[in-house]
């Protein structure tokens, strides 16, 4: 790409695994515009990925850390401001698990051990990254922090579980922390709804290809992909958003806004034909 759209930024990137992870496609996209990062994710899920070819592609250093331990996020701050040669324009927080989704337990009957572990790496750790950003002063003006999310924050779907529960918190604390981010330090700070995704973590979900064939149909515009999902993360790093913030954005090919398809009629009344 030629457009240096990030030239001279800087940033920490959250949760890539492998190359199928929207985390990855972004931090690809980040070199590619220009901008300069280090990659992290915790120690457990660093030995399940590929993490080092992204760092080598990307020209980037990889600083382990748990996204729920202050201590190891205020090292991974403190450690990315010194390898990037000042503060920080951009954190991408792609950050998403649930034990009891793992496990197959029904939320009728949660484990709230899992429940609590869950909600501590897939929600609270967006407070505990900001709150550590913020008392760190870690942050330039103008600045954009972003979390990926999925619109089951607002719609029931079955079999998605406590996530459901995860993300509305997750857009909660968005919304909070974004608010005093904003008025204190001209910090953007939003979430993106992302359509349903085949990546590593969405796999686990049980029915998920159904959940992706179902929004494919119902969406005008199709879903939208994981690499058409780091495309519209890149604009919101930019400085062609500035005044984006509070915001949860829905990138799912106009599904948020459907009731039904025709698409999705046919297969119902096929059989009445």
């Amino acid at each position: 790409m030629s457009s240096q759209l990030l030239e001279g930024k800087r940033g920490i990137i959250f949760g890539a695994l492998d190359s199928n992870s929207i985390a990855w496609k972004v931090a690809e996209n980040a070199h590619a515009f220009g901008a300069k990062f280090v990659l992290t994710n915790a120690p457990v899920a660093m030995r399940m990925g590929e993490i080092n070819k992204l760092a080598e592609a990307t020209s980037s250093e990889i600083i382990p850390a748990d996204a729920t331990s202050l201590e190891d996020l205020e090292n991974l701050f403190t450690k990315a401001e010194e390898i990037l040669g000042g503060k920080l324009d951009f954190v991408l927080h792609s950050i998403g698990m649930s034990v009891n989704v793992r496990k197959g337990r029904h939320y009728t009957d949660l484990n709230y051990d899992w429940l609590e572990k869950g909600w501590d790496v897939s929600a609270v750790s967006f407070h505990k990254v900001m709150q550590t950003a913020w008392k760190l002063d870690s942050m330039n003006e103008w600045g954009s922090i972003v979390a990926l999310t999925y619109m089951a924050a607002q719609r029931t779907f079955p079999d998605y579980n406590d996530m459901a529960d995860n993300k509305a918190y997750l857009e909660s604390i968005a919304r909070s922390f974004g608010y005093h981010f904003g008025t204190k330090k001209k910090v953007r700070v939003n979430t993106i709804s992302q359509s349903p995704t085949m990546t590593t973590a969405g796999s686990g979900v049980k029915g998920f290809d159904g959940f992706i064939s179902f929004a494919d149909k119902t969406s005008p515009l199709g879903n939208a992909t994981a690499q058409e999902c780091a495309d519209y993360v890149i604009t919101l790093f930019s400085d062609l958003t500035r005044k984006v913030t509070l915001q949860n954005l829905f990138h799912d090919g106009g599904f948020s806004n459907m009731g039904i398809s025709d698409a999705v009629m046919e297969q119902f009344t096929a059989n009445e034909k």
